[in-house]
């Protein structure tokens, strides 16, 4: 296995990554000279095993990002159990016989970086997105034996639709997660579409948004007097989980 030297993140239009700077300057902190990370960008999911064929014994571990968590798990080998549970992959392991094993290490980071913030009354979160990501983040606040609600555009059975948040379902759900990439840069004037005058200081907003480190949306639950934190942490810890899943 060690003598396997490329890493990977897979995605769509990921010019931007947090991934390869971080690995790149982690291999050069540890001397790891050999070691190589880049970005696999491709159009559509289809492309991802044509992207391996003949080169999957140089690889050593991928990560995977938006928008293919749920699409990737078609193409492994073999699914971790929390992974499973969660419905979305965002971290591979090549094995020493080339078999992909799917993992996911964001509600390892997600909860572990949320889990300081917590006070006791913090016992309902709202859930903005359904994605991948919001799945992990789900499956996270089930750990914490925290309740749940999905917000999104569509109806749905667990879920509230934006339009329907009103002083009440604010009130009773003090904490609320942006799992959606609403006020990423460059569109850092854009905001979920909640009504943020009914945000107090017994609520804590997290934004997985890391760029900008304060989104408008973490800006308006600040202003509120909210506990706010963006996913920079959230995504260090994931990452260094992953690391340690290639290499055991």
């Amino acid at each position: 296995m060690n003598n396997r030297t490329k890493f990977g993140l897979l995605g769509k239009d990921i010019s931007y990554s947090f991934s390869r700077k971080y690995f790149s300057e982690k291999f050069k902190k540890l001397g790891l000279t050999t070691l190589e990370y880049s970005n696999m960008d491709i159009p559509e999911i289809e492309e991802f095993p044509f992207l391996l064929y003949h080169r999957e014994h140089e690889y050593r571990g991928i990560n995977v990002t938006i928008p293919y968590k749920e699409s990737v798990m078609r193409y492994l080998n073999e699914i971790d159990s929390n992974a499973k549970k969660i419905g979305a992959v965002n971290t591979i392991k090549v094995t020493d016989d080339n078999k992909l094993v799917g993992y996911n290490t964001d509600y390892y980071g997600f909860l572990n970086s949320l889990k300081p913030l917590l006070k006791p009354h913090h016992k309902k979160a709202l859930i903005l997105g359904t994605g991948g990501a919001s799945k992990a983040i789900a499956y996270a606040l089930q750990e914490l034996n925290i309740e749940y609600k999905f917000v999104s555009r569509r109806l749905g059975d667990s879920n509230f639709i934006y339009s329907v948040l009103n002083q009440q379902i604010i009130e009773e759900y003090p904490i609320i997660i942006n799992c959606t990439p609403i006020g990423t840069h460059p569109n850092i004037e854009d905001a979920p579409e909640i009504p943020y005058q009914f945000i107090s200081k017994k609520h804590l907003l997290f934004d997985l948004i890391y760029n900008p480190s304060e989104s408008k949306f973490l800006q308006k639950g600040k202003s509120q007097g909210a506990i706010i934190k963006n996913g920079y942490e959230m995504l260090e810890l994931q990452a260094e989980k992953s690391w340690e899943i290639w290499n055991t």
